[in-house]
């Protein structure tokens, strides 16, 4: 039998919200909180249900329920919006997520300096003003070999901001296989539109090369773009132009040559089997006047926009008035120095950066904490079958779009309810856990996952079994 279908007694039985208010039930709410707050989640929770009444009357749906349910509301508009998650996706730069988890240094920092006032553009040794990003811009030179470096809020902006410092009013060309899309609304035509520069295509989507650029060379050009296709790449019956040949045909006609690397890969991560991302420091070697990268992705810092290159394309960059605008705050660059020492203490940075070391942590210790997860989910419930399982993890946020890791998880079929509904109960919690639905089950990627993270799952769906699951 389907549901009952509302009814209009049923829809009056409902109380007025002012009548519901006056209730000596409600008061204690009312004194907990502000009335506006109750008065709020009351009309949410009453809203609710108006949508889900099917009967002829309240029914169970007494004062007391009300309130309960009212209260529950109440705690759910108290939680913080930003707060923790565990993050069981195996997408390890999750943009729905915060990307990259900043190392424990940099967390440290922040804790140290966001409650007290801190050097930012104050020159110590004279008392004059400095510079913001000087404390950044020196760590970014020793690890990239760049002249000068400075950050804005992201890459997005980064490239907006060379594009109108450099190349205002004047063509830039770039490879038809490079007009990419990033984002919901990061497209290059439309990012170089806003800048005020003129797109000046060059090749063929899958096809490009150097004899193209210099085909298309004129008066007008005052910029030579590559940008790297950060979340797709084209395979088969492909060319590119090396940054290297870009650089040498600028260097040749005296136009400036940017690239637009996207994740900011900072050391060389295919000797652990991830190729495809290109280096930081070689497009400096190769002579690029500037180069923009990502702060919170393979660089495993903080969001930001990082660029470098020769000291007088960075100086234009910085007189250029849509700087102030694109400049982050003291918090950003405090994680990011940070995170950018923990290149330069000399001391393998995979073990230092948690993007870093999820990205390359052995097979052995991921089969080994996803079996410990498996004997906790096994032992939280009897109303579920939990199986060991392999699976593949991805980078995310458009870092390294073709690689599939392997990795291991925990699979847990409920017996009674839906994968769904399981995984809708687990977001629900504090802190929220995620999963991804696979066949009939949720699936935990403990790729993403710390030792921590796999004990509060455990907890969590002990509490679940407890509810029935």
């Amino acid at each position: 039998m389907g549901k009952p279908a509302k009814t209009p007694n049923a829809l009056r039985s409902i109380p007025q919200v002012d009548l519901l208010l006056k209730a000596a039930e409600m008061q204690p709410l009312i004194a907990a909180c502000s009335r506006a707050e109750v008065l709020e989640a009351t009309r949410t929770v009453l809203a609710e249900m108006r949508r889900e009444l099917d009967g002829p009357a309240l029914g169970a749906f007494g004062m007391a329920a009300l309130r309960d349910r009212i209260a529950a509301a109440l705690a759910r508009r108290a939680e913080p919006y930003y707060r923790r998650v565990v993050n069981g996706t195996g997408v390890i730069l999750h943009t729905g997520l915060g990307r990259a988890v900043l190392a424990p240094q940099a967390a440290a920092a922040l804790a140290e300096l966001a409650q007290h006032p801190q050097r930012l553009e104050i020159d110590l040794d004279t008392g004059q003003r400095g510079g913001r990003d000087e404390g950044c811009a020196r760590l970014l030179r020793e690890l990239t070999g760049c002249e000068d470096a400075t950050v804005v809020n992201n890459n997005a902006a980064a490239t907006l901001l060379l594009l109108a410092a450099v190349a205002r009013g004047r063509g830039v060309m770039l490879s038809r296989g490079e007009l990419v899309e990033i984002g919901g609304s990061f497209r290059i035509p439309d990012v170089m539109r806003e800048s005020g520069a003129l797109l000046v295509e060059v090749g063929t989507t899958n096809r490009t090369h150097l004899r193209d650029y210099r085909a298309a060379l004129n008066e007008t050009v005052g910029m030579l773009l590559k940008v790297h296709t950060s979340n797709y790449r084209i395979q088969g019956f492909t060319a590119e132009v090396e940054i290297e040949d870009l650089v040498a045909l600028g260097r040749e006609h005296g136009i400036p040559v940017a690239h637009d690397l996207g994740s900011g890969c900072a050391i060389d991560l295919a000797r652990h089997g991830l190729t495809g991302e290109p280096l930081v420091r070689r497009s400096i070697a190769a002579g690029a006047d500037l180069v923009c990268f990502s702060g919170d992705k393979l660089l495993g810092g903080p969001q930001a926009g990082i660029l470098i290159g020769r000291r007088e394309a960075i100086e234009k960059c910085r007189r250029h008035p849509l700087f102030r605008a694109l400049r982050p705050g003291r918090l950003i660059y405090t994680a990011l120095e940070a995170t950018l020492r923990q290149y330069a203490t000399g001391k393998e940075v995979i073990d230092r950066l948690p993007v870093l070391r999820q990205l390359t942590e052995p097979l052995e210790a991921l089969r080994q904490r996803a079996s410990r997860l498996v004997q906790g989910l096994t032992a939280a419930s009897d109303r579920a079958t939990v199986y060991l399982s392999e699976c593949r993890s991805q980078a995310g946020s458009g870092a390294l779009p073709t690689v599939e890791i392997p990795s291991w998880g925990a699979r847990i079929v409920p017996a009674l309810r839906s994968a769904q509904h399981l995984a809708d109960a687990l977001r629900a919690g504090n802190p929220a856990i995620l999963g991804r639905i696979v066949d009939d089950g949720v699936l935990f990627d403990v790729r993403t996952m710390s030792d921590e993270d796999v004990d509060l799952v455990a907890a969590r769906v002990r509490e679940l079994a407890a509810e029935g699951l």
